[in-house]
C-alpha cells in the first residue's frame, strides 16, 4: 500500500475543473467532479503526450487540448478518437479539506 501525498487545498480546484500536479519526476492531472469528488490520472494524453490540465473538463470527461481526444477521468477509459489507450488512474481523496493522492497505486 502506498502513502497518501498532500497535493493542495480542496478549494484550489473548482468543480468541473482540472489542475496539473508534478511529483517525484512525474506529472499528473487532478480533477474535481461536479459533485465535488476528486480523481487523479496520468497528466499526459496517451496519444501525443500533451498535458491534460490544458484541456477542457465536462462532467466526468477530459478533452485533450491538442486533437480533442476524450477520456473518462474516473476510469481513464478513452471515449473518442484519436485516443485509444486508457490513462492510468490513482486513488484520490479529500481529507481535512486537503486533496491527497496515492501516486504509487496506479489503477
Amino acid at each position: 500500500m502506498g502513502d497518501w501525498i498532500d497535493v493542495c487545498d480542496a478549494d484550489d480546484i473548482e468543480h468541473e475543473d482540472v489542475m496539473r500536479w508534478d511529483h517525484d519526476g512525474r506529472t499528473f492531472a487532478i480533477y474535481r467532479a461536479p459533485d465535488g469528488a476528486v480523481y487523479a490520472t496520468d497528466g499526459l494524453c496517451t496519444h501525443e503526450q500533451v498535458h491534460l490540465a490544458d484541456g477542457m473538463v465536462m462532467d466526468h470527461e477530459i478533452e485533450c487540448p491538442k486533437h480533442n481526444g476524450l477520456f473518462d477521468y474516473r476510469s481513464g477509459a478513452p471515449l473518442r478518437a484519436p485516443v485509444c489507450e486508457a490513462l492510468a488512474t490513482y486513488p484520490a481523496r479529500i481529507e481535512g479539506g486537503r486533496i491527497q493522492v496515492m501516486p504509487d497505486q496506479a489503477g
